[in-house]
């Protein structure tokens, strides 16, 4: 064997023993309105793997907002006793998505003086806390400072400045409150289900980290997040976020409008929505019929399927209008370029595309988890998108200082021995 030979054989002798060693676990936990959602993750150099997901019924939340601790821990245990099983290992510390109309996007300036002299890190993390320095509600808790941009003197659009030289320099941040509260009972919620909470993380930034690509966030794209009792919005251009936004609508009032309107019980509603939906009532042939399930022990009733979906479009109308006006009235809808990316559970909605498509007047798709292999069955839905972004938010936290990042981990950790 030549010594070339051996090299490569002892390189491919490394790789596969690399290959074998185990990942680090890192979890995603989505409590949502309708469902409980945890996926486990094993995070190599090269790729993530997901290793186990577990999902329950949501009892305990109203419109993102936990409304009963009880009912919410109960089914944070089933969703992870599930996943454990799956995965099989433990789960002791999880990344938590949160979402809810309590949520504060803005943008923030910060400046400082450099004086001639190089930039360093701590420059870097001095002009991010400038930009903090503004006044916000006393109930309010920061959960990101995102950096959209640095200024070097007059050069615009840096996105790493450390290494420059210049005499003064400015970022541009995108700034994410919860209310104090809303966190509060999150973190507590976990804590009774015997789960550490590493991290709190904007839904619809977690589901951006799934479903997005790197060119659609250069050349503009809107993420619409549509969960139970939430509607998400986060907008990206030249490659970093530009916008977030909640709504207090979701899939539930969709299902909620059918429960009333057809006066069905809600699980039956959900089933109706699932079974016979439609986001276009004039694709719907008049003569179809459902059986409509009725409350007591009256007979299920008869109905025209065109009759439920034009429930069910007055009210994704109504969601996708309010989205569409938000992107207009703060300015960000000319820069969406690269057209809108629809995931959560509603975005299953049959011809939900071409209804949007209309309304936005710009090209839209749905929005799938990417960039994972593993069980790839169980999470290849947009309901899973937040779960599967909350696994990739939480690689990327694992690679860099745990203390001194985007999401103030190290000031959340102390924060919450302080609430606890």
């Amino acid at each position: 064997m030549t010594e070339q030979q051996e090299t490569e054989q002892d390189y491919a002798l490394e790789k596969v023993a690399r290959s074998s060693e185990p990942g680090e676990l890192v979890v995603g936990l989505d409590i949502g309105t309708t469902k409980i959602c945890c996926v486990v993750g094993e995070v190599f150099d090269d790729r993530v793997e997901i290793i186990g997901v577990g999902t329950a019924a949501s009892l305990g939340l109203k419109k993102g907002v936990v409304v009963n601790i009880e009912s919410t821990v109960d089914a944070i245990k089933k969703a992870v006793a599930m996943a454990e099983e799956d995965a099989g290992c433990d789960l002791h510390s999880v990344y938590v998505g949160i979402a809810g109309n309590h949520i504060k996007g803005f943008n923030s300036p910060g400046i400082i003086a450099i004086n001639g002299r190089e930039i360093k890190q701590s420059d870097i993390n001095e002009v991010k806390k400038a930009a903090q320095t503004v006044k916000i509600s006393e109930n309010q808790q920061v959960i990101h400072v995102m950096a959209q941009e640095y200024m070097v003197d007059d050069h615009t659009g840096i996105q790493n400045a450390v290494g420059m030289t210049g005499v003064r320099l400015a970022t541009n941040v995108h700034m994410v409150t919860a209310d104090i509260s809303a966190v509060h009972n999150l973190v507590t919620c976990c804590g009774k289900a015997g789960l550490e909470v590493s991290g709190i993380v904007l839904e619809s930034i977690a589901s951006a980290e799934a479903v997005l690509s790197p060119d659609e966030m250069e050349l503009g794209v809107a993420l619409i997040d549509i969960g139970g009792g939430t509607t998400d919005i986060a907008v990206f251009y030249d490659g970093t976020i530009r916008h977030t936004c909640e709504l207090g609508l979701g899939g539930h009032n969709l299902t909620n409008d059918l429960s009333v309107g057809l006066r069905t019980p809600l699980q039956e509603a959900e089933r109706l929505k699932e079974d016979y939906g439609n986001a276009l009532s004039s694709i719907i042939k008049p003569n179809l019929v459902v059986d409509v399930p009725t409350v007591g022990d009256r007979e299920p009733r008869k109905v025209t399927q065109k009759v439920l979906v034009d429930i069910l479009q007055a009210r994704i109308v109504e969601i996708l209008e309010m989205v569409d006006k938000e992107l207009r009235e703060s300015g960000q809808k000319n820069r969406i370029n690269g057209g809108i990316v629809i995931t959560g559970g509603t975005a299953l909605l049959a011809n939900l595309v071409d209804l949007a498509e209309q309304i936005f007047d710009l090209p839209v798709r749905i929005g799938y988890p990417v960039n994972i292999s593993g069980k790839m069955d169980a999470i290849r839905t947009p309901r899973c998108t937040t779960g599967v972004g909350l696994v990739l938010h939480g690689r990327k936290e694992s690679s860099r200082d745990r203390y001194h990042d985007e999401t103030l981990l190290g000031k959340f950790r102390g924060w919450i021995k302080k609430i606890m």
